[in-house]
């Protein structure tokens, strides 16, 4: 159970951390500095828990959390890469946001470091492909903008004088994921071909019925957004307050959806065995 909270905790930080500096940088929106901070503290204390849970794995007991023998031939594997590119990816997120206009480039190659990470190992695992590990990072930054803008959206659908920049912001974002969201159930669909191979290891075993799960709840995620771009978006560009009220609680709902899918990913990649 420690190994699926730690993995839900470090997507919930790295992926909202780092589409909240995606979506600032896309959408020009600024003020989200803390709650970006507060996120990729999540990823990071995370990332590093992460580890020492991997050493504990390999000892069989929790003093492999802290044995430096064991931990330093750990940080020699692909787990060890992992661990670093998304530590250094993450720091140079933070720092970034702190240096200005000129910070937006270390925050965005840090944050591009925090998603490649996942490619190294833990995600995917014994599926590493370059062409794979090009979809999965297409897919991460994809659900990373979706998650970073939730919160901005919400925020001005809940400003009483800013109904028409929320209206504004989800009209473009609404434009973006027009493109997006196609790309992004060809993608989900490949991986899902590459990491289950077949409609009976789908249906019949653990892994595959967990994928159908998390593929339920993105299917809600869709359904969710699909109702703010065509009814609250339209609505609140008119100055409807009650469509911002239905829009900010349609983003709250998002956000429970989200947590779902993070955690059923958290189990995929933690407790179950892909077939073989």
């Amino acid at each position: 159970m420690a190994s699926i909270a730690t993995k839900f905790a470090l997507y919930l930080g790295v992926l909202t951390s780092v589409g909240t500096v995606l979506t600032s940088i896309l959408f020009q929106l600024s003020g989200h500095r803390r709650f970006t901070v507060m996120f990729a503290s999540l990823g990071l204390a995370a990332t590093l828990l992460s580890f020492s849970l991997a050493g504990a794995t390999l000892t069989g007991d929790a003093r492999g959390m802290t044995d430096p023998e064991m931990l330093g031939l750990l940080w020699s594997t692909p787990v060890g890469t992992a661990v670093t590119l998304r530590s250094l990816g993450l720091v140079l997120l933070v720092v970034g946001l702190f240096l200005g206009r000129i910070g937006w480039a270390f925050s965005l190659i840090g944050g591009g470091l925090a998603l490649w990470s996942f490619t190294t190992i833990g995600h995917i695992p014994g599926r590493s492909r370059p062409v794979l590990n090009l979809v999965l990072m297409f897919h991460l930054v994809a659900i990373s903008i979706w998650i970073g803008i939730l919160s901005p959206l919400r925020t001005a659908a809940l400003d009483a004088n800013g109904a028409t920049d929320a209206a504004d912001l989800g009209h473009r974002f609404g434009r973006m994921a027009s493109v997006l969201v196609p790309l992004l159930v060809l993608a989900g669909g490949y991986m899902g071909f590459e990491l289950v191979g077949s409609l009976s290891a789908l249906l019949g075993g653990s892994y595959g019925q967990a994928l159908v799960l998390k593929v339920l709840f993105v299917a809600v995620l869709l359904a969710l957004a699909a109702a703010n771009k065509l009814r609250f978006i339209p609505n609140l560009a008119t100055g409807d307050q009650a469509a911002a009220n239905h829009l900010a609680k349609s983003i709250s709902f998002e956000w429970m959806v989200v947590v779902a899918v993070l955690f059923s990913t958290a189990v995929l990649t933690s407790v179950l065995k892909l077939p073989a």
